[in-house]
């Protein structure tokens, strides 16, 4: 699993635009250079994801940057299309990046594959948190309990930030 000093590995997602064209942006592309805060779910529109963890990094979003978060960014096991439209329900379209990791390829590399096939959801990110600099990991937090939210809340990461 990823730690904290480790660089994020090569990968890419896919981000719809408002115009409906689809564009593919690697780790080194959207990490570079910046600051994020990346959160990891394991579904778009269920009901923990939607209801009580993305929306904390919503209502925090000031508060994040002000603290030198350049970027929000979220991201799922699902294709590009759910992704936009699960930003517009949330009202997040162009406040947080909604990053499409369709074939679970990045949630792989980094070692956090939630395996919910016996739920009939496939294969799915584990909950997580972390703070990205530049690519490399300054925190990860990830719940013990993906259903959960405690360890990757936006409170959480506010907490890492000084």
């Amino acid at each position: 699993m990823l730690k904290v000093g480790d660089r994020l590995p090569e990968a890419s997602f896919r981000v719809k635009a408002d115009d409906g064209s689809v564009k593919q942006v690697t780790t080194a592309e959207y990490f570079g250079g910046k600051k994020v805060v990346l959160v990891g779910v394991p579904g778009a529109f269920t009901s923990t994801c939607h209801n009580s963890h993305v929306p904390t990094f919503i209502s925090n979003l000031d508060q994040l940057k002000s603290r030198g978060i350049d970027k929000v960014a979220v991201v799922a096991v699902n294709d590009h299309h759910v992704m936009k439209a699960w930003a517009q329900a949330l009202g997040a379209d162009g406040k947080i990046d909604f990053l499409a990791d369709g074939s679970g390829v990045f949630t792989r590399a980094i070692d956090l594959v939630n395996d919910l096939n016996g739920t009939g959801l496939g294969y799915r990110s584990k909950r997580f948190a972390m703070i990205v600099d530049d690519g490399v990991v300054k925190s990860i937090d990830v719940e013990p309990d993906s259903g959960k939210v405690t360890v990757s809340s936006a409170a959480s990461v506010l907490s890492h930030l000084h």
